[in-house]
């Protein structure tokens, strides 16, 4: 399996290149965009961030400081603005309890008690989990979303009914523990599935399609 993954990276590498994700100027950055990315497009979480930065309130302190009311019009661009910040109020208490007292306390000890630990944060669930672990602290914890799901369950190496863990599991077993690998592979994942396998997949563009279970079978191959 690890040789089918390389390979599949490779391929993928080869078509479009170096994605640098995350686009963040900071690991806090990447931390609030992970919790405001849920349920939106990423357009929509720059416009939050950007009125974040412009109102001086993008670091731990200022989403502390803040009234959740205030904080809800400044990210309203992501859409559930309600939600949402509640849910970085949540992360950012969370950051200034007794056990963490910043970013930097934050990944300084072992990353999978931590990560168990995120988990325990209301509105955190595991792909934000992830995502805060490996864009944020560069810990080598592999980040699933639909899109890994639908391109691995097509290409035939997965379950349409895996669980996340199960997905992550097949990365994280089968691969070497590579931040950069992690980083670079779930970013390829994102951008294949935005540009061929759609949920009306571009089969006949597809530089996978010839190991793709999907495309084998004809179950809707656009020319």
């Amino acid at each position: 399996m690890r040789n089918v993954l390389l390979e599949i990276f490779d391929t993928l590498l080869a078509a479009y290149g170096p994605r640098f994700w995350w686009p963040a100027d900071s690991p806090f950055e990447v931390c609030v965009g992970a919790i405001l990315t849920q349920n939106t497009n990423w357009g929509n979480v720059e416009k939050a961030i950007a009125n974040l930065k412009r109102e001086g309130l993008l670091s731990p302190e200022g989403l502390r400081d803040i009234p959740t009311a205030q904080l809800a019009e400044c990210i309203r661009p992501a859409g559930y603005f309600n939600v949402k910040s509640a849910r970085l109020k949540d992360f950012i208490a969370w950051l200034f309890s007794e056990q963490r007292v910043g970013l930097a306390d934050m990944f300084a000890g072992d990353w999978q008690e931590l990560r168990v630990d995120l988990l325990q944060v209301r509105g955190i669930g595991p792909e934000t989990c992830d995502s805060i672990l490996l864009y944020a602290g560069h810990k080598p914890s592999f980040v699933v979303d639909a899109y890994t799901k639908r391109l691995f369950s097509r290409l035939g190496l997965i379950s349409p009914k895996a669980s996340y863990d199960e997905v992550r599991d097949l990365f994280m077993e089968s691969l070497p523990a590579d931040v950069e690998l992690f980083n670079e592979y779930h970013a390829l994942i994102v951008e294949h599935c935005k540009e061929r396998c759609r949920t009306r997949p571009l089969c006949g563009e597809c530089v996978l399609r010839f190991r793709c279970e999907y495309y084998r079978k004809g179950s809707s191959v656009t020319p």
